[in-house]
C-alpha cells in the first residue's frame, strides 16, 4: 500500500513538472507574440511564471485533501453480482416452472388443472412448503405438550379422567380444531387476503371503507396478537425445556439447579431473536425439516397407544363434547373450554404467515398436521384411559401425558424434539408480529419503522426495533413468572380477542360480499363459540392474564394515540401547486444579498406526487433566516414489490433550481440516498437541467463537481395555544415520544454522517384566540 501511495504521488509530481514546463512555454510564446517578438525583461517574467506556478500549486494543495475521502458514488453497473446471478437463477426457475406446467397440461384433464393452479395464488412448490411447515406450524405443533396436562389438572387428577371424561375432551379438541382451524382460518379466512397478505390488518384494509368504527375491532385484535407473540415464545420454549426434568439421569441435577431450565430458556430465546436479521427463509427451510419430523413423531407416537383402546375414535362424535361440557362430572365447568382453546392457539399465527409462505402451500401441508394432531391427542386419550386406575401414575407429583406415554429410551427422542417444536412455535409468533407491524404501519397505526427483506420474496421480513422489542419482553417475562406453570395462566387469554375481532370483520366482508345469510350463520356460530372461550380464560386474569391485557392496553394505546395524532397532523397538512411557491422561490433563488445556506438543500419527504409541493418544505426555507441554495431537492423514497428495481423520476417545474424527486427501490436494494442523489446530481448535469457547482475547497464527500449538500428532516410540534381538545393533545404528545424512541429516517437512509438539520416546526391547528393586555401607566418614583 506504501509502495502504492509512493507511485501516485511521483506521477503527481512528474504531471505537475510536466504541466508547469508546458505552461512556461506558452507563457514565453504569448508573450514573445504580444510584444511584436520582443523578449520581455527577464526578471519580470519569471515573477510572473512563479506566480502561475505558486497559485496552481495552492490549488492542487487545496483539491488534493479529496484523496483522504470517497465520495458516496454508485457503480456504473445496474445490478451487483449477487443481484445479477438471482436474476439468472429465477428466470431459469421460471423457464423451467413454465416448461413443466406445458407438459403437464398436455397429460390430460387433471395435468390442466395442475396448471392453472400453479399460476394462480395457490401454487405450490415444494421448498416453500417446507418452509412453511418451519413458519407457519409451531404454535400449533407444540399444543399436544401441554393441553392434556392442563385436562387432568383441571379435573384433579388422572384418577378422576374417567371415560366420559376423555371423550368428552377429545370431542372438544377435535371440533374445535376443525371448526376454528379448518373451517375458519384455512377454508373461509385464508380466501380473503390483501395481496397476498393475511392477518387481522390485511383483512381490515378491505373492508376499512365500509365503516369507520371497524378501526375498534381490528385495533384490539392486532393488540391482543402482539401481546400473545411475547409470551408465546416464553411458554412453549420453557415447556419443552422442563420435559428435560422427566429424564431418569438429569433429575438429580435440575433437582440441586432449580434455575437451570430457566437459564436454558433464556439462552435459547437470546439465539432465537438473534438470527431473525437471516431471515424466514432460511430459517423456515430448516425448521421445516424439524416440523416434518416432529409431527410425523406425534403421529406415530399417538398411533402406537391407540393400539390400547380404539374406542376413544367414538369421540368424534360431537355430541360426546357438548354432554360433557355441561355435565356436572366436569369439574372445571365452563373453565374446560379455555383448556379446549389452547389446541388451537397457533390458528390466528397460521392467517397471518400466509404472506410469507403462500396460500396454496399452507392448503397443501395442512390435511398432513390435522391428522399427526388428532392421532396425538387421541393417542394420549387412549393411554389415560389405560392408565387412570394405576397408583404409580395416580402418585405421580407432575404428570404430562405427553411424555409418561412413551418409553423412556423413546422419551429422550420426545425432549429433544419438543425443545426444536417450542423453538419453532416461537418463530411462528415472530414472524407473524413482523408482517402484523408492517400492516399497522401501512395503516399509520404505528410509527414508519425500518424494514429489511432478507429473503427472495417481500413477504419474508424483518424489523430490527420490533425483534429487540420482543426479545426484551419475552426476557422480562420469564424474570416476573419464572416457570412455564405461571406464564400458561397468562397464555391464550388475549388470542381469544383476537380471534372474536378476526370473526366480526371476516363476517362484515362477508356481508359486503353479497352472501348476507352466510355472513349472519358465520358470525353467530364463531361468535358463540369464541365467546365461550374468552369467557373460559377469563378465569386466568387474575393468576397472570392481567399481564397480558396489560400487554394488549399499552399496544392499543400505541395504535390509537399514533392514529389520531396523524389524523390531526393530516388535517392541517396543505399542499401549494406551483403557480404558489415557484415565484417567491426564484425572488429568493436571484436575491444575491442573502448569501448561500448550501448549494443543495434536500428534504426527504412521503408525499409522492410530484406535480405539487408540501406547505411543510415551503416554510422551511423561509424559517428564521431564509435558506437560499443554488437548488432546492424534495425528496420521496418508494419501496416496490419487485426485489432489485433502481428508478427515479424529476420534476423540475420548468426551472434550473427547485427539482421535486422520487425514487422507487426494490425492497432488496440498499437504500443509499446519499450515492443514488450524487447519481441524479450528476445525470441533470450532464443533461443542463441543473447548472455546473463546481467546488473550490475540499469538502467530505470527496466530490469536487457537485457543490455542498445539506439534508433537512422536518418535525412537527404541537403551539401551547392550539385550540385541540385534551385527547389531541395526548395523541400527539404520545405520537412524537413513540417517534423519538422508534428511529428516525436520519439513520434509515445513512445521512447521519453528513450532518443533517432536524427542524421543527409548529402544528398549524386552529388557536385560541387569549383576551386583550391592558396597558398601565408606570408607578412614579
Amino acid at each position: 500500500m506504501a509502495e502504492s501511495n509512493q507511485r501516485s504521488e511521483r506521477a503527481r509530481t512528474v504531471s505537475s513538472d510536466a504541466r508547469d514546463a508546458h505552461t512556461e512555454r506558452d507563457e514565453r510564446v504569448a508573450r514573445t507574440a504580444h510584444t511584436g517578438g520582443h523578449p520581455v525583461a527577464p526578471a519580470i517574467r519569471s515573477a510572473e511564471m512563479e506566480a502561475a506556478r505558486r497559485a496552481r500549486r495552492e490549488k492542487e494543495a487545496l483539491l488534493r485533501a479529496d484523496t483522504f475521502t470517497n465520495a458516496p458514488k454508485v457503480s456504473r453497473r445496474t445490478f451487483t453480482k449477487e443481484e445479477r446471478q438471482e436474476i439468472i437463477r429465477r428466470k431459469e426457475a421460471e423457464d423451467k416452472e413454465a416448461e413443466k406446467l406445458a407438459n403437464t397440461a398436455a397429460k390430460g384433464r387433471f395435468g390442466r388443472w395442475w396448471a392453472r393452479l400453479q399460476s394462480g395464488p395457490d401454487r405450490i412448490t415444494w421448498s416453500m412448503a417446507i418452509v412453511a411447515l418451519g413458519v407457519v406450524y409451531g404454535d400449533i405443533g407444540t399444543s399436544p405438550l401441554y393441553t392434556a396436562q392442563t385436562f387432568l389438572s383441571g379435573q384433579g387428577g388422572i384418577g378422576n379422567a374417567d371415560r366420559e371424561a376423555v371423550l368428552g375432551m377429545l370431542s372438544l379438541v377435535f371440533w374445535s380444531i376443525t371448526l376454528i382451524t379448518t373451517v375458519k382460518y384455512v377454508l373461509i379466512a385464508m380466501r380473503i387476503d390483501n395481496n397476498g397478505e393475511g392477518g387481522i390488518f390485511a383483512l381490515y384494509s378491505l373492508i376499512r371503507r365500509h365503516g369507520t368504527w371497524l378501526a375498534i375491532p381490528a385495533m384490539v385484535g392486532g393488540a391482543a396478537f402482539l401481546a400473545d407473540s411475547v409470551l408465546t415464545p416464553a411458554v412453549s420454549i420453557s415447556s419443552a425445556v422442563e420435559g428435560l426434568q422427566t429424564l431418569p439421569p438429569l433429575e438429580n441435577l435440575f433437582d440441586e439447579n432449580p434455575s437451570l431450565t430457566l437459564m436454558i430458556t433464556v439462552c435459547i430465546i437470546v439465539v432465537l431473536f438473534m438470527v431473525q436479521s437471516r431471515g424466514t427463509e432460511s430459517i423456515g427451510k430448516v425448521f421445516g425439516s424439524m416440523v416434518l419430523v416432529w409431527f410425523s413423531f406425534l403421529a406415530v407416537v399417538g398411533v402406537a397407544n391407540l393400539s390400547n383402546d380404539w374406542t376413544v375414535f367414538a369421540a368424534l362424535n360431537p355430541v360426546y363434547g357438548a354432554r360433557f361440557l355441561f355435565s356436572p362430572h366436569n369439574a372445571a365447568g365452563i373453565a374446560l373450554m379455555g383448556t379446549v382453546f389452547l389446541s388451537t392457539t397457533g390458528a390466528e399465527a397460521l392467517y397471518s404467515d400466509m404472506g410469507h409462505v403462500g396460500r396454496g402451500n399452507i392448503y397443501f401441508t395442512w390435511p398432513f398436521i390435522k391428522i399427526a394432531l388428532v392421532l396425538n391427542y387421541f393417542g394420549q386419550g387412549a393411554w389415560i384411559l389405560a392408565n387412570n386406575r394405576n397408583p404409580r401414575i395416580n402418585t405421580m407429583k407432575t404428570l404430562n401425558p405427553f411424555f409418561q406415554m412413551m418409553t423412556p429410551d423413546v422419551r429422550y427422542i420426545a425432549v429433544i424434539l419438543s425443545v426444536s417444536a417450542g423453538v419453532i412455535a416461537s418463530q411462528a409468533l415472530i414472524t407473524g408480529a413482523f408482517t402484523m407491524v408492517s400492516e399497522a404501519t401501512r395503516l399509520n397505526w404505528m410509527p414508519h419503522l425500518q424494514v429489511r427483506y432478507p429473503a427472495r420474496t417481500r413477504g419474508q421480513l424483518y424489523i430490527p426495533v420490533v425483534n429487540g422489542v420482543l426479545c426484551v419482553s419475552t426476557l422480562a417475562v420469564l424474570a416476573m413468572f419464572k416457570d412455564s406453570e405461571h406464564i400458561s395462566a397468562a397464555y391464550g387469554l388475549a388470542l381469544t380477542i383476537t380471534m372474536i375481532t378476526t370473526t366480526i370483520l371476516l363476517a362484515v366482508y362477508i356481508w359486503h360480499s353479497g352472501r348476507r345469510i352466510g355472513a349472519i350463520v358465520f358470525l353467530l356460530v364463531f361468535l358463540a363459540i369464541q365467546t365461550m372461550f374468552f369467557i373460559a380464560s377469563m378465569a386466568k386474569f387474575l393468576h397472570g392474564g392481567w399481564f397480558t391485557m396489560l400487554l394488549t392496553l399499552a399496544i392499543l394505546f400505541i395504535m390509537y394515540t399514533w392514529n389520531e395524532g396523524t389524523r390531526l397532523e393530516r388535517a392541517q397538512r396543505r399542499h401549494m401547486q406551483p403557480k404558489d411557491f415557484l415565484p417567491t422561490l426564484e425572488k429568493l433563488h436571484g436575491d444575491f444579498r442573502i448569501p448561500y445556506f448550501a448549494d443543495n438543500i434536500v428534504y426527504l419527504t412521503s408525499d409522492n406526487v410530484t406535480k405539487r409541493l408540501d406547505t411543510d418544505i415551503f416554510f422551511s426555507i423561509f424559517a428564521d433566516h431564509p435558506k437560499r441554495a443554488r437548488a432546492w431537492w424534495a425528496v420521496s423514497v418508494e419501496t416496490t414489490d419487485e426485489p432489485f428495481t433502481r428508478e427515479y423520476e424529476v420534476e423540475n417545474f420548468g426551472t434550473d433550481f427547485l427539482f421535486r424527486v422520487r425514487i422507487r427501490l426494490g425492497f432488496k436494494v440498499s437504500q443509499s440516498i446519499p450515492a443514488y442523489l450524487h447519481q441524479i446530481m450528476y445525470d441533470l448535469s450532464k443533461t443542463g437541467e441543473l447548472p455546473q457547482q463546481k467546488s473550490i475547497y475540499p469538502k467530505v464527500d470527496a466530490d469536487p463537481n457537485i457543490g455542498t449538500i445539506r439534508y433537512v428532516l422536518i418535525h412537527k410540534a404541537l403551539m401551547p395555544e392550539s385550540k385541540v381538545s385534551a385527547r389531541g393533545a395526548l395523541s400527539l404528545s404520545a405520537k412524537y415520544a413513540i417517534r423519538h424512541v422508534a428511529g428516525s429516517p436520519v439513520k434509515w437512509f445513512g445521512l447521519a454522517p453528513y450532518n443533517p438539520l432536524v427542524e421543527v416546526q409548529p402544528l398549524f391547528v386552529s388557536t385560541r384566540r387569549p383576551p386583550r393586555l391592558n396597558r398601565i401607566e408606570q408607578a412614579a418614583l
